[in-house]
């Protein structure tokens, strides 16, 4: 059995699918390498078949029609052998050297029988032309030991942890049934938002593994695809309200609940800050309407969100206040080197 899946969704991947395929191969016969190819019409299906022709033990290859990113992950998990999974998008990469201290962490996991449900490393903010890196740190949790929910109460508020960051075990995201949404955005917050609750134990390690690529044109991540594809945003919001109010029923850990709800709020405030940058008039309107039906999921939440920090922030009344969130949030981003 291998000790980590590693799936790498891939759509018209092939300027950058070599650099993030080289970056794993070093882990040898401990990995698992899943290509998805989502429907490529440039050459990813060829530079995948052949990573598969050169390396059979290691690499294998899904072709499927185009389904998006959600598709490409719940592709991943049904087809992974290893003991644990992780994600790494294609135009993404993990220092080699990093990732054989990931292996021998997971296999001691495995040896001593410890039952780790999640493992957390940093992630580079790996912007094109950027001399200097922002490296994204879980502030607040020990590193180097085996945690449970109780022991991260002070994690920092705002630091919330992206699928970037996360090591899951397998069986983990098939317990919770872990179904993304197809040709949908953003999905990536659900991926690193739904098996919270079942995650009993988990450790950190403070080492820069996941090289997070920014600043390629087009990439979903700009302010201007953002803006473009808020539905989007909108969407995934309401699934995650609708997580987090069943996740009360799963777990009866409130640091774990708490986090969640720091999550949403920050997930939030980055959809309410966009309805603000878009030109388009409706989008006032669809933030009354993305408020009116979040309180129909969950009042509660709904309730407790409306009062925190971010959101007031992201809500402030008129032109000027939708000004103010407008640009806080690109004095933000060019204070981290994003985009």
């Amino acid at each position: 059995m291998k000790i980590l899946s590693v799936v790498i969704p891939s759509y018209n991947s092939e300027e950058y699918l070599d650099r993030c395929v080289d970056s794993i191969l070093p882990a040898g016969e401990d990995v698992e390498i899943i290509i998805v190819n989502d429907g490529s019409t440039d050459r990813t299906a060829e530079i995948a078949d052949d990573y598969a022709d050169k390396f059979p033990s290691i690499v294998k290859v899904i072709h499927k029609e185009n389904g998006g990113h959600g598709s490409t992950i719940n592709s991943g998990i049904k087809a992974a052998t290893g003991w644990f999974f992780k994600v790494v998008d294609s135009d993404d990469r993990l220092d080699p050297e990093c990732l054989k201290k990931v292996i021998d962490v997971l296999k001691k996991s495995i040896e001593k029988n410890t039952k780790l449900d999640m493992l957390l490393c940093n992630y580079v903010y790996d912007k094109q032309g950027a001399k200097h890196k922002f490296v994204m740190k879980p502030k607040g949790i020990p590193k180097d030991q085996l945690l449970n929910w109780d022991d991260i109460r002070h994690i920092r508020k705002y630091h919330y942890i992206l699928m970037h960051s996360i090591i899951y075990r397998t069986d983990l995201l098939r317990l919770c049934d872990l179904e993304l949404p197809e040709h949908t955005y953003y999905v990536d917050n659900i991926y690193a938002f739904q098996p919270l609750p079942y995650v009993k134990t988990f450790c950190y390690k403070d080492i820069d593994l996941y090289w997070y690529f920014i600043g390629r044109e087009g990439q979903s991540v700009s302010e201007e695809k953002l803006v473009k594809q808020i539905d989007q945003y909108i969407f995934v919001i309401k699934i995650m309200t609708k997580v987090f109010k069943e996740s009360k029923y799963i777990t009866n850990s409130k640091p774990c609940l708490d986090y969640m709800l720091n999550y949403l709020e920050v997930v939030f405030g980055i959809t309410c800050n966009f309805l603000n940058v878009g030109k388009d008039p409706a989008n006032i309107q669809k933030k009354k309407d993305l408020w009116a039906e979040v309180e129909k999921i969950d009042p509660d939440a709904a309730a407790i969100l409306k009062k925190r920090l971010v959101v007031v922030a992201t809500n402030l009344p008129g032109k000027g206040g939708r000004a103010v969130s407008k640009y806080g949030y690109r004095a933000l981003s060019k204070l981290l080197g994003l985009n």
